[in-house]
């Protein structure tokens, strides 16, 4: 190949990827992340002993003196109230688990080799929010089992149940693009669990996540009534309890549009932090990787000899043309 004909091969910026090849690299990310939850005992261990303890432990401990101040559509069982809440609790500190992924990630340069790759930009934050969801599903349903163990009974049909947990799976994984956003802000392993765990203790402990907020002082239910976290968990709550486990002034339709109208006011924030975390870096390799060589070797559309014979050539060009540029002194 001449060198007017290598001069004139198109250097493209950035080669844009197209949706199936985004929905592959998404399932390639979350894979990953996933298999490192089971190949990590300690946190296959955390993700299931946690919501355990606080379901029992809420429900013995407080179950006494908060029984009597709950509606009478919990049928008079305290860990019918509770559950529900639990659930948007552990959907709420699950996705912190994001946040302190994506800064581990960081540290250990995979981001950087993801960034080498041509790959969907959105992969990488993609992959890792759908892999806490997924973990946050096998969460919710590991507290739900043990709460029919534990003598819960919705109180609600199964269609009402499922429209809770799902709504339940929608906070927690909004929530997990809100996190990674703070991830991405801290980009520090130390400061990554507060960071996360700070904004997250007021909103859940100072919510109807446990008790019902006309219990609360004046100054604090004026902020407990108009926050997300109490928004979702009256609307979960009602779906699985029914309407009468609301306050006379509310409705269940009124609670579970709330609930969800307030999620898309995060995307923006999660689109600008998947832009500065997945965007690429300038490098020498960045021309041959846009290349359209490349793409097809990519695809599969080259042969496997021929896939070595044309990178391998490509590099030499590109190392000549590097060695050749006159450096300044």
């Amino acid at each position: 190949m001449s060198g007017a004909a290598v001069s004139a091969a198109p250097r493209l910026g950035r080669t844009r990827v197209s949706p199936g090849h985004a929905v592959k690299d998404t399932a390639v990310i979350m894979r990953r992340n996933l298999l490192r939850i089971v190949r990590m005992p300690q946190l296959l261990l955390f993700a299931t002993v946690q919501p355990v303890m606080f379901l029992v432990l809420f429900n013995y401990v407080f179950g006494g003196a908060v029984g009597r101040s709950i509606p009478a559509a919990a049928g008079g069982d305290y860990l019918n109230w509770l559950l529900p809440g639990v659930l948007l609790q552990m959907a709420a500190f699950g996705s912190t688990q994001t946040a302190m992924g994506l800064i581990e990630d960081l540290n250990n340069g995979v981001i950087d080799r993801f960034r080498s790759l041509p790959m969907a930009r959105s992969a990488v934050l993609a992959g890792r929010t759908v892999a806490d969801l997924v973990r946050n599903v096998f969460v919710i349903a590991l507290v739900l089992g043990l709460g029919y163990v534990l003598g819960f009974r919705p109180q609600t049909s199964l269609v009402s149940l499922a429209g809770g947990l799902l709504v339940a799976m929608i906070f927690g994984y909004v929530l997990s693009w809100g996190m990674a956003c703070i991830g991405l802000a801290v980009k520090n392993s130390e400061a990554a669990q507060p960071a996360a765990m700070i904004p997250m203790f007021p909103l859940v402990f100072a919510s109807s996540v446990f008790v019902p907020t006309e219990t609360l002082p004046d100054w604090l239910r004026a902020f407990a009534d108009h926050q997300p976290v109490t928004r979702t968990a009256n609307a979960v709550r009602g779906l699985i309890l029914g309407e009468g486990a609301l306050a006379p002034t509310q409705t269940l339709a009124g609670e579970v549009t709330a609930a969800l109208l307030w999620a898309p006011r995060r995307w923006p924030y999660a689109s600008t932090a998947a832009r500065s975390a997945c965007a690429p870096r300038p490098s020498p390799s960045a021309p041959l990787l846009a290349h359209p060589t490349f793409q097809r070797c990519r695809d599969g559309r080259l042969g496997e000899p021929e896939h070595f014979r044309v990178l391998f050539r490509a590099w030499q060009r590109r190392l000549s043309r590097l060695s050749s540029t006159p450096t300044k002194s």
